[in-house]
């Protein structure tokens, strides 16, 4: 027995992972493919029987994953973004999940012919919108900052507030039996409310206090946290049930907008430990299905389903974000993404065997129809969130460059990129005066610390592809890459490569795990460039071509230039010698590379290919 369920572990956490980086190299939602390898493992398989498999440990084991799950998406959510879409996150997580209540009950009483109880049990798990699929989601739609903190904001703050209205409303009618005293129910999700956010904001504010003095030695910080999460979860759960999903995450608010020294670490680790659980979860859930059940899913259950994706969710979000500010594009979107996933799922497991036992009719299509309404939403939503973004200008263009420290010849690489290529090219540097040349050449800049709160905060991150680290101080774009990697993948952060006499001394440089990728060539230091570019060296661009192929370049590249970075055909820009999946560049891509002025060498676009290498002219000195 021990044998075979460690052999289920070994699956299901393998199959949530191969999801995940399935889902990465084609491009599409990871959530899409958690539902598809449940699925294939469960019911169609039987590969896996989660509740033969885990039995009665199955149920508290999930809600302690989503306990953590929903801490780690509350230590997301900042206030700066809380202040950037204040008015509309209010509406949506106060008008907008009762409208989603009052529409949903409607609709299943209506159209699905539930019974009222049941109806409104099903409405109050739909105000679940489930930061378990919405993060995954925006991660890879790439939405702009402002519109993507909507979604956040309402699925982390929805989830456990859906969940409590479901259990207060499973419990006014299975538990207590009686409907006399509707004001009861307002009267028990009130100290629900209070008990979570006590508990919660006490919690967290103390263990950040605790870490700030250094009461918690560094190694311990990320293990305590994990533990106090799951004691204040089970705890808030015992003094109301489900209150300790609202409790976790009022926790992490509070942490997350705290000054607590190492909190990129924890952070990061707890990231690493949602990822595993949000996969792991998903296929279990998923897997746990009975085909069964999805047999008793009639023509009312599709209305009800096509329902609530069509009328229920875009009356409740148009109707409530009304007169708030709120611009027209963000609000059609709003009212079209709202993805159901675990919470949802696990609150409809747990309550409609208690309600078809108390005999309420429809008790049974209460699991079926969550469970449709989840893979319907998951799907549809999936696959078309970055379309509609993208067709409502909602998205954030992901193929800029962020170069940091502006000096002569970074300001000429960032005028040839946004000048000659069109690429979005952002400089940073404290210093107004090193600016000045970058400003009067048209090239975007940001002026402040880029390391600062204030400036990390104003970056759309999901716009930058990469970025090059290039001031003359090593240590100092070493610890710009570092910070820089935990959002952008280590292979898009690039510093110049660092001067030491003896270059294989490595104790004088930074240690290679906080360095970014040296960028250009060996030789590329700081000075070398000053140097270069007061000798009229220039930037130069050749396209590749089926007839003028890389080695072509390569023949024809003079000894002493160095190729800078490869536009490809999608627009995005990788400085060298990184390469996009390893390939090396093909047709149709564009290599930027720094070389003599023209008068002093033959350039690769100057020769007898040169039509078919698509050379421009060179940038604009």
């Amino acid at each position: 027995m021990e044998h075979q369920l460690g052999h289920t572990l070994v699956l299901i956490v393998f199959l949530g992972v191969f999801s995940q980086w399935a889902a990465w190299w084609l491009r599409m939602p990871a959530i899409v493919l958690f539902l598809v390898s449940g699925v294939l493992a469960g019911p169609v398989l039987g590969l896996v029987d989660p509740s033969a498999d885990f039995g009665d440990i199955l149920r508290p084991v999930v809600g302690l994953a989503v306990a953590v799950i929903l801490f780690e998406g509350g230590l997301s959510l900042h206030w700066h973004e809380f202040r950037e879409a204040a008015a509309g996150v209010k509406r949506l997580i106060t008008v907008g999940a009762a409208l989603t209540w009052t529409f949903a009950s409607t609709a299943a009483y209506f159209i699905g012919g539930l019974s009222l109880p049941v109806s409104l049990v099903f409405g109050a798990i739909l105000i679940v919108t489930g930061p378990t699929v919405i993060i995954p989601m925006l991660r890879q739609a790439g939405l702009n900052r402002r519109t993507a903190s909507y979604l956040k904001w309402e699925g982390i703050i929805n989830d456990p507030i859906g969940a409590l209205l479901a259990v207060l409303v499973f419990q006014y009618f299975v538990v207590t039996g009686d409907t006399s005293n509707g004001a009861q129910v307002f009267v028990d999700l009130g100290w629900a409310l209070l008990v979570s956010l006590v508990m919660g904001a006490g919690t967290g504010y103390a263990l950040g206090w605790a870490f700030n003095r250094t009461l918690v030695p560094e190694y311990l910080k990320a293990p305590a946290t994990f533990a106090l999460v799951l004691v204040i979860y089970t705890l808030a759960n015992m003094v109301f049930a489900e209150a300790g999903l609202l409790a976790v995450t009022v926790m992490g608010m509070v942490m997350g907008n705290m000054q607590i020294a190492g909190m990129v670490e924890l952070r990061r680790f707890k990231e690493y430990i949602t990822i595993l659980m949000v996969a792991v979860v998903f296929v279990v859930l998923t897997a746990d299905l009975d085909p069964q059940v999805l047999s008793h899913l009639d023509w009312h259950a599709a209305a009800l389903v096509l329902a609530v994706m069509f009328v229920v969710r875009p009356a409740a979000v148009l109707l409530s974000t009304m007169f708030s500010g709120m611009d027209w594009r963000d609000r059609v979107l709003l009212a079209w993404i709202a993805p159901r996933g675990i919470v949802a799922a696990a609150v409809a497991g747990v309550f409609g065997p208690f309600m078809v036992e108390a005999g309420y009719d429809g008790a049974e299509l209460l699991l079926p129809l969550i469970f449709a309404v989840v893979f319907s939403t998951v799907i549809l939503h999936g696959f078309t969130l970055g379309r509609l973004s993208r067709w409502l200008r909602l998205s954030a263009d992901p193929h800029g460059v962020l170069i940091v420290g502006a000096s002569p010849w970074t300001t000429e690489l960032a005028r040839a990129l946004t000048n000659e290529l069109n690429v979005s090219t952002l400089l940073v540097d404290s210093s107004w005066h090193r600016l000045r040349q970058a400003r009067l050449a048209g090239v975007r800049v940001l002026y402040g610390e880029v390391l600062s709160d204030q400036i990390q905060q104003s970056l759309e991150l999901n716009e930058i592809a990469c970025l090059l680290a290039a001031t003359s101080n090593d240590a100092y774009n070493a610890l710009v890459c570092n910070a820089f990697s935990k959002n952008l993948e280590h292979d898009r952060v690039f510093q110049l490569p660092m001067y030491a006499a003896d270059q294989s001394n490595e104790a004088k440089l930074v240690a290679q795990p906080l360095r970014g990728r040296p960028a250009f060539h060996e030789n590329a230091q700081y000075e070398e460039l000053w140097r270069r570019h007061f000798q009229n060296w220039q930037f130069f661009k050749a396209k590749l071509s089926d007839t003028y192929g890389y080695e072509d370049f390569r023949r024809d590249l003079p000894p002493e230039a160095f190729v800078i970075a490869v536009l490809y055909q999608d627009g995005i820009l990788l400085f060298r010698p990184a390469y996009r999946n390893g390939h090396r560049p093909s047709a149709g891509d564009t290599i930027v590379y720094y070389a003599p002025r023209r008068s002093q060498t033959t350039r690769p676009d100057d020769t007898e290919d040169a039509d078919d290498a698509d050379a421009g002219d060179k940038p604009d000195a």
